[in-house]
């Protein structure tokens, strides 16, 4: 799924496009057996961040010409934003998703995305060291849960979220990563996607 201005593109061909830059971002996931009021299943704790510009996206940023590959330039760029070394957290070739291109920015873009499944200690180790990061207060204004629930209600929880203001392709990447990873069942991000649209 590409939102419009986006068109999906291999990793290899990705390599190849002339006068774009690449950013790379990963979507960091752990099972979380609680429940929110003691009742509803909380299932995977899903991590985004809220951006300096109030957007919501996943941690990562633009490739630098130095970095050895994309997964360098990742792990980079979450060190920044995330203040976690490489022993809570490193991105593999193994961990991509999808490449996506888009000529509608002020400037030609690549996005690649990744996705890791973490133990829960290590996603909590994420969230707390993120308050140190570099990138703390500035580029990155905190880390948050994605809701993957939706209440009786039909909106609050996962509907709500995805009404959002998200940087670039990040809803959809979103949406496209809890359909792959089956983190919830085809009717349930279904509806959740559109009561998202009604609310």
């Amino acid at each position: 799924m590409a939102e419009p201005g986006y068109r999906a593109v291999s990793r290899h061909d990705s390599r190849s496009l002339a006068g774009y830059k690449h950013a790379g971002h990963a979507m960091l996931y752990a099972a979380e057996p609680g429940k929110l009021f003691g009742k509803i299943p909380l299932r995977f704790a899903v991590l985004m961040q809220m951006r300096f510009d109030g957007k919501i996206g996943f941690p990562g940023g633009f490739m630098d010409p130095r970095d050895g590959s994309l997964e360098e330039g990742l792990n980079r760029e979450l060190c920044e934003e995330l203040g976690c070394d490489s022993k809570v957290v490193r991105i593999l070739e193994a961990d991509y998703a999808s490449s996506h291109a888009t000529e509608a920015l002020p400037q030609k873009v690549v996005a690649h995305f990744y996705t890791k499944r973490i133990s829960l200690e290590e996603l909590r180790k994420v969230e707390a060291c993120s308050m140190q990061a570099k990138d703390h207060g500035r580029e990155v204004l905190g880390v948050i849960r994605v809701p993957l629930y939706t209440l009786r209600d039909g909106f609050g929880g996962l509907p709500a979220f995805l009404t959002n203001t998200f940087i670039g392709n990040a809803k959809e990447q979103l949406v496209e990563a809890l359909r792959k990873l089956r983190l919830l069942n085809e009717a349930e991000l279904r509806a959740a996607v559109t009561a998202s649209r009604v609310g």
